[in-house]
């Protein structure tokens, strides 16, 4: 059976603005750029898992029913957009600040890999293929320890970026759109297309850009280019 590549998301931070320990719909702000982000990872074939620390359920700010309440609507969000998160696994432990049962240093609480090798079990992903974005150590060094190749950091604050042998950084998720999931722009050779004078035409543009080329010699003949895609337009 082929194995499947993943997009590892950090929830707070990444999926939604940090406000601290977020456990309400009010309290919850989605980050500019995470729908069509996955929407591009999914037409590219990768699963969209959520990976999420939730120390607030430890501490006792909310409970495990009020996490799955709001995580349940989230799903749905993106759902009524057209995206489908695949799977959401979080951590409700902490070693050192936790109450009663949930005081356990667990291997699923990032920096450890336990959430993304559970994942890969249940989904016989391939991680050398797969992607994980977070926006704190932990989450690379989590993805780094189960052996996620593509490891990103988002840090908004472009004064604060850095290069790092340990993963790539970018300050937004439009960028890592833009950088990770938009497919090549092909080059149109439009001699192979009768009436088109035999002219070679290349578009070099952003995702988000369509480019319409027309054959001035057949007027009704039209190629349509979005983000690696060919549509031939015929009368």
């Amino acid at each position: 059976m082929t194995r499947r590549k993943a997009l590892f998301l950090d929830r707070d931070g990444v999926i939604n603005v940090e406000k601290g320990y977020v456990h309400r719909r009010e309290q919850f702000t989605f980050q500019k750029g995470i729908f069509t982000l996955c929407s591009a990872a999914e037409s590219l074939g990768y699963l969209l898992i959520v990976v999420t620390n939730q120390a607030g359920i430890a501490r006792g700010y909310y409970t495990e029913s009020e996490f799955i309440g709001l995580t349940e609507w989230m799903i749905a969000e993106f759902d009524r957009r057209g995206v489908l998160i695949t799977k959401v696994y979080y951590c409700p432990y902490h070693p050192v600040h936790g109450v009663g049962e949930y005081r356990i240093d667990s291997p699923d609480r990032k920096p450890k890999p336990g959430m993304l090798l559970r994942a890969q079990a249940d989904y016989n992903l391939d991680l050398e293929r797969s992607v994980l974005i977070g926006d704190k150590p932990s989450d690379i060094s989590a993805a780094e320890a189960a052996g996620v190749s593509t490891r990103i950091w988002l840090r908004p604050r472009a004064e604060t970026l850095q290069a790092s042998a340990h993963c790539h950084v970018a300050e937004s998720l439009d960028d890592i759109r833009n950088r990770f999931f938009c497919q090549t722009r092909p080059t149109f050779n439009l001699a192979n297309l009768p009436g088109c004078g035999g002219e070679t035409s290349r578009r070099s543009r952003s995702c988000s850009d369509s480019a319409h080329l027309v054959c001035t010699d057949v007027p009704s003949l039209k190629l349509r280019a979005r983000c690696g895609h060919v549509k031939l337009i015929l009368p």
